[in-house]
């Protein structure tokens, strides 16, 4: 499994340690951190550090961790956040149904409890009825949601030729790149937690810069879309009508 993180404070060990205690092969991508939190890390057994130069953001951590995954023989890899916001008690059960379903994307959808931001909550759901007309209502549960298991080798070759999902549009893009490849959605309920400053809560979220980056992408896939229409209208005709 693969934690991205840049500048994630305390959080980060947390969060590993708890990984770690599920899952014995974590790899940590410290993407440019310059906070010093790669310190407390140094000592965990079954812990693969990979340290990136310069911040190149979450979509560019997870794809050096991509490739040398795949050298490496493994096969899928899960994603989760550095911050603490996703529940490392949910990582086998994860993993278990991958390992039921390789051919698939499992997708973690957020269960929001009263801490979560209004206007994040409100901004993902616009961005997941964007994606859901990119995809012609596929089945993505959600767009934006850190904690999910990707199959490399249908990912990796999608990043690698585009210049794209380097940074916070990497996960809304490949699932739905990974939709239109024909890789199947699985989405299982996740609690996730919103973090106070004064708990250790780190973001890197900037509302001007990222939201603007995610129209952007929005504007680049519908017009992907646009040229897939045919294909996406044989799967609405397939979902509505059901097996024969």
């Amino acid at each position: 499994m693969v934690i991205p993180s840049y500048n994630s404070g305390a959080r980060l060990s947390g969060t590993v340690l708890a990984a770690l205690t599920e899952w014995p092969a974590v790899w940590v991508v410290l993407d440019g951190s310059t906070d010093e939190s790669e310190a407390a890390l140094r000592h965990y057994r079954g812990l693969r550090l990979i340290r990136r130069a310069r911040n190149g953001g979450k979509g560019a951590a997870v794809l050096d961790a991509l490739r040398l995954a795949k050298v490496s023989g493994f096969t899928h890899a899960l994603v989760m956040d550095a911050d603490g916001q996703h529940p490392a008690g949910h990582i086998r059960p994860f993993m278990q149904v991958s390992q039921a379903r390789p051919d698939a994307m499992v997708l973690g959808v957020p269960q929001f409890g009263p801490d979560a931001p209004a206007l994040r909550v409100r901004g993902r759901r616009i961005s997941n009825w964007w994606v859901q007309l990119e995809t012609g209502w596929a089945g993505i549960g959600d767009s934006l949601f850190g904690f999910r298991v990707y199959p490399i080798g249908r990912l990796l070759p999608l990043m690698e030729r585009s210049v794209w999902m380097r940074r916070f549009d990497f996960d809304p893009e490949a699932v739905v790149r990974l939709s239109w490849a024909g890789v199947p959605a699985i989405n299982l309920p996740v609690p996730v937690r919103y973090l106070r400053p004064d708990e250790g809560g780190v973001s890197h979220f900037r509302y001007g810069r990222d939201n603007l980056l995610l129209t952007a992408m929005h504007a680049r896939l519908v017009v992907g879309a646009l040229a897939r229409l045919p294909m996406l209208a044989r799967r609405r005709a397939g979902m509505r009508d059901g097996p024969r």
